[in-house]
């Protein structure tokens, strides 16, 4: 078999108009709340396309930790490769693919830090261990080995073995503020069905219909 012979036909679902909920957000909620209930592996896991100054792209898979009307939530390090590119380049994607349902959801908009409460709240609510690896991680920098982040895990360990570890001043959240929201749902033949919902300028949303 060859890269050209993989091909699989979608055909378990229907996306029409009539059933979808005329606000995104509200469909987002519809369909990540099936993506739960299907037991999907990391069903909160997102690729996050950013650009920098230069116009250079770059994508990687984050974790959404926060979804409502005020836009889309995750959390990293500031100083890392997606922090430099968003403090350049506020505007970012995101992507969905829950392959088992045949279904993406495709999410641009633009992106500003959470407050520093926000990110306080989540970081104390992650274990310890991840709260010290997010401390001690000089995220994307180069490195020596790996034997210099297991000591820094250590010494840090020891430490705040009875106190709180302080959240990292260059560490916290992202709220991503859709203007456009995709949904595409498999169907056979390669007639996939394609929604797109585009916010207006009094922050009303319009719904249109794309080809496959």
């Amino acid at each position: 078999m060859t890269l050209t012979d993989l091909r699989r036909e979608y055909a378990s679902r229907a996306l029409d108009e009539k059933d979808a909920h005329a606000d995104p957000i509200a469909q987002f909620t519809i369909w990540f709340d099936e993506a739960l209930k299907s037991q999907l592996l990391d069903v909160n896991a997102m690729t996050l396309a950013t650009a920098s100054a230069k116009g250079e792209p770059s994508a990687r898979t984050v974790l959404l930790k926060g979804a409502d009307e005020n836009g889309f939530v995750f959390y990293t390090n500031y100083d890392s490769a997606k922090g430099r590119d968003l403090a350049a380049n506020p505007r970012a994607s995101l992507l969905f693919f829950w392959a088992e349902l045949e279904r993406q959801v495709r999410i641009n908009g633009s992106v500003t830090k959470t407050t520093a409460a926000e990110s306080d709240q989540y970081f104390h609510s992650r274990p310890i261990e991840s709260q010290i690896g997010a401390a001690i991680s000089d995220q994307s920098r180069p490195i020596a080995d790996r034997s210099l982040l297991e000591r820094k895990f250590e010494e840090l360990a020891a430490k705040h073995k009875d106190s709180q570890v302080p959240r990292p001043a260059n560490w916290g959240g992202y709220r991503l503020k859709p203007d456009a929201i995709e949904f595409w749902q498999g169907r056979t033949s390669r007639l996939h069905d394609r929604l797109l919902y585009t916010r207006q300028a009094d922050g009303s949303w319009s719904r249109s219909r794309l080809a496959p």
